[in-house]
């Protein structure tokens, strides 16, 4: 109980304080899942950036030996 519930015009603000802090307190405890979650999302990313700079990187290559140098 905190000092906030002594004065009856803050008891909404001390109700709202102890529900954030339940909140966050449940979030931080919570974060096992989210975060390998996360690392997948990022690999999977990651691969698709990769595959993106390949095929890029071929459609130069292929543009490039086309052209003629004489």
């Amino acid at each position: 109980m905190t000092f906030l519930y002594l004065v009856p015009e803050l008891a909404p603000l001390a109700m709202a304080w102890s529900v954030l802090r339940a909140r966050l307190a449940a979030s931080r405890a919570d974060e096992g899942g989210y975060s390998t979650e996360t690392v997948i999302v990022t690999a999977l990313l990651a691969a698709l950036a990769l595959l993106t700079v390949g095929l890029i990187v071929a459609a130069v290559s292929a543009t490039a030996a086309k052209i003629r140098t004489e």
